[in-house]
């Protein structure tokens, strides 16, 4: 019995972390993706920053300086386009992440209303139960003080009509005795 009900708790308690666990799994995979992607966008325009700063240097005169320029504006281009890459991922994985939210909520949701409802049934069989076991109960008593009603009235039957015997003889022998 309290093996049953061990596992009874553990099994509740497994159940009710479950949304808890989904949810913080869930947060922890979408940082790991975010930080991931943020390292990696990070190493590109470093990247950039350290081969442009290695072009600076190699400039040697004007001829130089005007080419550093018009590379200068193309790498701006290229590093304008490769942000709005990036906002692009994100944005794209905050909705990701933002749909398996709702969608882990809607499961949790739908659980706990099962739950309820297991539970609820679970205390109407218990008051279903508990109230046969004293109608039983009381249907017992009733039968068991009709029994006890019944043979006090057949010992009262029984000793009035010994008493009404007794008296019948006595009146008769008091009769027997007078005449």
């Amino acid at each position: 019995m309290q093996d049953k009900m061990f596992d009874n708790f553990n099994e509740q308690t497994r159940q009710f972390f479950e949304p808890m666990r989904k949810l913080n799994s869930l947060m922890l995979d979408n940082m790991q993706k975010m930080s991931q992607y943020q390292m990696e966008s990070m190493k590109r325009y470093s990247q950039m920053g350290t081969e442009r700063m290695r072009e600076a240097t190699a400039i040697n005169d004007a001829e130089g300086l005007r080419d550093f320029s018009t590379r200068q504006a193309e790498m701006l281009n290229e590093l304008s386009a490769q942000m709005l890459e990036d906002a692009r991922a994100m944005s794209e994985m905050s909705l990701e992440f933002k749909s398996e939210l709702e969608s882990l909520f809607a499961e949790s949701g739908q659980q706990f209303a099962d739950q309820a409802t297991q539970a609820r049934d679970q205390a109407t069989q218990a008051v279903e139960k508990a109230t046969q076991q004293v109608t039983e109960a009381a249907e017992k008593a009733t039968q068991q003080a009709s029994q006890a009603t019944s043979q006090a009235a057949s010992q009262a039957s029984s000793q009035t009509s010994s008493a009404s015997k007794s008296t019948g003889t006595a009146k008769a022998t008091s009769s027997r005795k007078r005449t």
